[in-house]
């Protein structure tokens, strides 16, 4: 009797160990399953996403049904005609995964990066089996984001929820989290009492007329390095500048966030080896206001970066303890940096207080006077200075073609009206004026359509940040002048590189490969315009639901996405709108164009609803 009640005793035992053993594993299993692999991360978040969904009314079914129906949703595979039911949604945790900008993945792949060279926070993107093929979920209360201008000052704490700035730099006016709202006062690292004031000194410092620092148009484009909220670019905009503001996903996180939800152009990059995705001469002005960049490194590799992508004459304002500081160490770096840039001709154009401004040359004949042997050398004549897409810098400065050192000069006519003035490097791709007139023509065509089919779900201010995934010569962005809104005119990496044409417009953009995630937050532009993008896929071997994928990343609830593309391509996107809680607005086709050569290019106008997960939803009640 007794044995027989020991031997029960062992046997309850041992269940019960098997038993927390059993659970232990599969809690494991969820929470790995949750972090790596897309196929398992997808199973775990489809049980969670999709029932919060359907409790929204957004997707069919009841509760009782969950398991079995979500088990079996499966992503279109494009040719077999199935209509997917849902998306699996991401773990609240990656409601600001940048796939490709992800220090996660880097740790879980073991890649081996020099973080003395910013590797780190350049782009490595996910294989195909890490991919999160899911819907990014907002953060818990999330609301749409406040219209511009007022966006410049404020947003909305909750879609941003990160305040460590605020107080990091609460002596520098970054941001001041004010209730609800996150206030931007307009202050930067160097310059506490407002952006707009330090701007104007620039323009003092270079005798432009009324502290304007546009110069009657002649300055146009922008890059501002180590942008911090990108406040510079923002309080630039009323004086016709368009600034690209520059930052890595660094210790200062989500700045970048900050500057899109502000309304402010901006892209996550940095100066490490690899050339920024931006043509040669693009920019007339780069700025670096202490942006802890250490120029020196490298040969100067940074600051000939920065040379490459200057237009001639173009200037460089560094605003830095090195510029002024009297200190030992100081001291040597600014006479390093001096001699630097003396050897690549650079002049200073301007110095006073805690600013110097460096120009660039006009012509090659500074670089011709040089004695044999000085370094940097002049890059060999056959690399071509506008391939960017994963190219690695190079220590040596980019001379002006024979044509440009005649012209001295970039022989753009100033803004507004290079806009519109067919740019000189058409001749680089053998384009006409003609061809060029009739391409501006043509979008302005398409875009006040456009706006036709808009118009009943948007007022004047509804839009602010829109990317133009395939902008060719730019004229789509052209055609928007009129709107208070900014373009990020993306040109193919694969294709002609026309983004030098649309930065001697006066736009911005960047290189882009659209079977790669892009470098953004997720939630960032209010419109998407897609002409012939899911066509170009075809040609690759990268899936069209991948980029679905990251288009509503990409997008902000409420947002807009335009696909101009052929029929079949309309018919395969409408098959997934409910999956990605997308909702038709407008159809069209080509045919009020008069257009000779579209052929079946047809029009579908697509806003993305708002929806909320199960923990946003517990939040809000």
């Amino acid at each position: 009797m007794m044995r027989g009640r020991s031997d029960g005793t062992q046997k309850k035992r041992l269940i019960i160990s098997l038993c927390v053993v059993a659970i232990f594993l599969c809690f494991l299993y969820a929470y790995y399953g949750s972090i790596f692999g897309s196929q398992s991360h997808g199973a775990s978040a489809i049980e969670y996403g999709s029932r919060s969904l359907r409790k929204l009314g957004y997707l069919g079914g009841d509760d009782s049904s969950d398991d079995k129906q979500e088990s079996s949703a499966k992503v279109f595979d494009g040719d077999d005609g199935i209509t997917p039911k849902s998306y699996p949604v991401c773990d609240g945790r990656h409601s600001e995964l940048i796939p490709c900008l992800d220090r996660n993945l880097i740790y879980q792949m073991r890649l081996k990066l020099d973080l003395s060279l910013m590797e780190h926070y350049e782009r490595h993107c996910p294989p195909p089996e890490r991919r999160f093929n899911c819907l990014i979920p907002p953060p818990p209360g999330y609301k749409i984001p406040i219209k511009w201008p007022k966006s410049r000052d404020q947003v909305w704490k909750v879609n941003i929820p990160h305040t460590h700035l605020a107080h990091e730099k609460s002596d520098q006016n970054w941001m001041v989290v004010k209730g609800e709202r996150i206030e931007f006062p307009g202050g930067g690292t160097h310059f506490h009492y407002g952006a707009d004031k330090y701007i104007a000194s620039i323009a003092n410092m270079l005798n432009y007329s009324n502290n304007v620092l546009n110069n009657g148009g002649r300055l146009r484009t922008v890059l501002d390095v180590g942008c911090g909220v990108a406040s510079f670019g923002a309080y630039l905009l009323s004086s016709d500048i368009i600034t690209m503001s520059l930052a890595p996903n660094d210790v200062h996180q989500n700045q970048i966030q900050f500057a899109l939800e502000r309304g402010v152009p901006a892209y996550l990059g940095v100066l490490g080896t690899k050339r920024l995705p931006y043509p040669s001469r693009s920019f007339e002005l780069a700025h670096c206001s202490r942006c802890r960049i250490d120029w020196l490194q490298r040969d100067g590799i940074l600051l000939l970066e920065l040379d490459r992508l200057l237009r001639p004459g173009g200037y460089f304002a560094y605003s830095s303890p090195e510029a002024y500081a009297q200190d030992e160490e100081d001291l040597r770096i600014w006479k390093e940096m001096s001699d630097l840039v003396g050897r690549m001709c650079w002049r200073i154009a301007a110095k006073k207080n805690q600013t110097v401004i460096w120009q660039k040359p006009l012509t090659n004949d500074c670089y011709k006077q040089r004695a044999p042997g000085t370094w940097p050398p002049l890059c060999k004549t056959n690399e071509d200075p506008d391939a960017t897409w994963g190219v690695l810098m190079e220590p040596c400065i980019t001379p002006y073609s024979d044509h440009d050192d005649k012209v001295k000069g970039s022989g753009l006519a100033p803004w507004p009206a290079r806009l519109t003035a067919p740019p000189p490097r058409l001749a680089d791709f053998g384009y006409s004026n003609d061809m060029f007139e009739k391409d501006t023509e043509l979008w302005r065509r398409r875009v006040e359509r456009y706006w036709d089919l808009l118009s009943p779900k948007i007022e004047s201010n509804t839009l602010r940040n829109i990317m133009d995934m395939k902008a060719s010569m730019g004229s789509f962005a052209a055609a928007l002048k009129a709107k208070d809104v900014w373009v990020m005119n993306v040109v193919p990496e694969d294709g002609p590189n026309t983004l030098k044409l649309i930065y001697d417009r006066g736009l911005i953009g960047s290189i882009h490969n659209w079977c790669e995630a892009y470098s953004t937050y997720p939630r960032t532009y209010d419109l998407l315009h897609a002409w012939t993008v899911f066509s170009d896929m075809e040609k690759k071997e990268c899936s069209p639901e991948d980029l679905l994928i990251e288009i509503d990343r990409i997008l902000r609830p409420s947002g807009f996405l335009i696909i101009r593309d052929k029929q079949s391509v309309v018919d395969f996107v409408k098959k997934h709108l409910t999956a990605l809680h997308w909702e038709a607005v407008a159809t069209g086709d080509s045919s009020s164009d008069s257009e000779q050569d579209v052929g079946d290019e047809a029009v579908f106008v697509i806003q993305k609803k708002i929806w909320l997960t199960s923990e946003s939803v517990r939040d809000t009640e």
